[in-house]
C-alpha cells in the first residue's frame, strides 16, 4: 500500500478524520490530502513538540494559519483542539501522522484512528 493510500483509507477513509498527511521526521510530507496545506515551518514546529512541548504549549500549535490550543502532547502524541474542532498527531519510528477532526466527530474518535495507525505502522518497522 502506498502512503497516500494510507491517508486516504486509514486517516480521512474512516470516516473519523477531515484532512490528514503523513511526514517524515524531517518535516517532508510522504502523503497528504488534497486541499490540506500546512506551512512547512508549522509542521517543523509540530515535529519539534515532540521533543519539547513547552513552545507548543505557549503559542499555540498552528495548522494551515488556524492556531490550535495544545491540550496534551508528550514524546508519541499531541492533541490539540481549535473550537469544537482539532488534532491529532501521533510519531512513529520513522514518521509523524497528522490528522484533523471538525465538530461532528468526537476527538476521541479522531485520536483512536490516528494512534491505530500508528500502532500498526511501529508494528511494520515505520
Amino acid at each position: 500500500m502506498s502512503w497516500q493510500d494510507y491517508v486516504k483509507n486509514n486517516l480521512v477513509g474512516t470516516g473519523f478524520i477531515t484532512q490528514g498527511a503523513i511526514y517524515g521526521h524531517d518535516g517532508n510530507h510522504w502523503a497528504i490530502s488534497p486541499g490540506f496545506n500546512p506551512k512547512p515551518q508549522e509542521i517543523k514546529d509540530l515535529i519539534k513538540g515532540f521533543h519539547d512541548i513547552s513552545d507548543l504549549r505557549g503559542k499555540g500549535l498552528f495548522l494551515c494559519g488556524e492556531k490550535y490550543l495544545v491540550l496534551r502532547g508528550d514524546d508519541r502524541s499531541i492533541y490539540a483542539k481549535k473550537g469544537t474542532s482539532g488534532a491529532v498527531a501521533v510519531k512513529t519510528g520513522q514518521s509523524v501522522l497528522l490528522g484533523l477532526y471538525n465538530d461532528k466527530i468526537q476527538p476521541g474518535q479522531a485520536s483512536n484512528a490516528v494512534e491505530k495507525l500508528a500502532d500498526y505502522l511501529i508494528e511494520q518497522g515505520y
